[in-house]
């Protein structure tokens, strides 16, 4: 196996384990996870010691007879650990967005020295601590135990701290309605490791009421409150739907419920109802990427119209694409709610690294 595809493997694995969680997951001995977390905690700093370390274990992985504390052909019975690394580990490290150096770990002079890396080796890396880490961990590299484990710890801990970097996400202007819909759909219904996709179709919906907020007349006084985060319980905040628009006396008024991949049903909205019952809401929307279930609209259309004669409130059931369309036909320039859209995936804390990426890969190819 190519030590490209050997190094995807484990990094897909890795992303499952972690999925949304921010803690890594392993049974390794504390002896070792202490100095990999030292190395993981310098590896912005460190690049090249991260480097190396990727490079060696991966190396003693696929050649599991080379010791590679000799990372030099100018050492006896040694590996040229700088070109495996420019040619397999530090492309493949940038391409998931890992810390890595330019070219190669083995481009400075802490770790180029024409000597073993054992515990005599004479390389200044700074601070003690990290070289003392580095050492053992290249010993325990060396030795041959659990460097599959080894390297699904080091994978698991740099996805996490990846995940709360920043990206630059893509704001295409002047986009065909269609499309829009098209890109937010491929993007709601992408396959992700990490939860969090639930929350896409929330944000395009929000996206597309700060827009509608400013432009029509309807909202004219009205305003949109802060969207909540993932984790808050309706029933804790006082909110009434994901999404909620209050009058000038801070009473409800429009308020929107989304459902992701979950078909809408009666009892969907008999559901709903039970949310908003106690309040003088206009209009409540149950919005769904799996659309109205055909086995019920009748049934959904009687509770619509039972909750309309005994409360006033105007049940609206869809599919959440359909109602994606008709809002934007509404605005004045799409490209507008396409930003606000972008904006919300970069600061929504419920939402990881592999949500934000997927966007960009969805407008590249298109």
């Amino acid at each position: 196996m190519e030590p490209q595809e050997f190094l995807n493997n484990i990094y897909v694995e890795s992303m499952e384990i972690v999925g949304s969680d921010n803690e890594i997951k392993s049974d390794l001995q504390s002896s070792i996870t202490s100095c990999l977390d030292v190395v993981l905690s310098k590896s912005e700093s460190a690049k090249a010691v991260l480097t190396v370390v990727f490079t060696s274990l991966t190396y003693k992985l696929i050649n599991p007879e080379q010791d590679i504390r000799k990372h030099q052909t100018s050492i006896a019975g040694g590996c040229s650990g700088r070109t495996f690394d420019a040619k397999y580990i530090t492309p493949f490290l940038k391409s998931v967005k890992f810390p890595a150096m330019a070219e190669s770990g083995w481009l400075t002079r802490s770790l180029e020295q024409k000597v073993p890396y054992n515990y005599n080796y004479p390389g200044a890396i700074r601070p003690e601590l990290l070289k003392k880490a580095f050492l053992e961990t290249i010993d325990f590299i060396q030795k041959g135990n659990h460097l599959n484990k080894v390297l699904d710890y080091l994978f698991q801990g740099l996805i996490i701290k990846r995940n709360v970097q920043q990206i630059d996400l893509a704001k295409p202007l002047n986009l065909p309605i269609a499309t829009i819909v098209d890109l937010l759909t491929k993007h709601f219904e992408s396959r992700y490791s990490a939860e969090g996709a639930s929350r896409l179709p929330v944000l395009a919906l929000y996206a597309a009421y700060q827009c509608l907020i400013q432009e029509t007349k309807r909202f004219e006084g009205k305003e949109l409150l802060e969207i909540e985060s993932h984790t808050s319980a309706d029933s804790r905040s006082g909110r009434i739907g994901d999404i909620d628009i209050v009058d000038s006396k801070n009473k409800a008024f429009e308020a929107v419920e989304v459902k992701h991949g979950i078909s809408i049903t009666s009892q969907l909205i008999k559901d709903a109802f039970e949310k908003f019952k106690t309040t003088q809401v206009n209009r409540y929307y149950l919005l769904s990427t799996a659309n109205i279930d055909k086995k019920e609209i009748d049934n959904i259309n009687e509770e619509i119209e039972r909750i309309k004669n005994i409360h006033g409130c105007h049940v609206i059931a869809n599919g959440l694409n359909d109602s994606l369309k008709y809002y934007l036909r509404l605005l004045s320039d799409t490209s507008v709610f396409i930003a606000n859209y972008v904006n919300l995936i970069e600061n929504d804390k419920a939402l990881k690294y592999e949500h934000k990426k997927q966007w960009n890969i969805i407008i590249s190819q298109m």
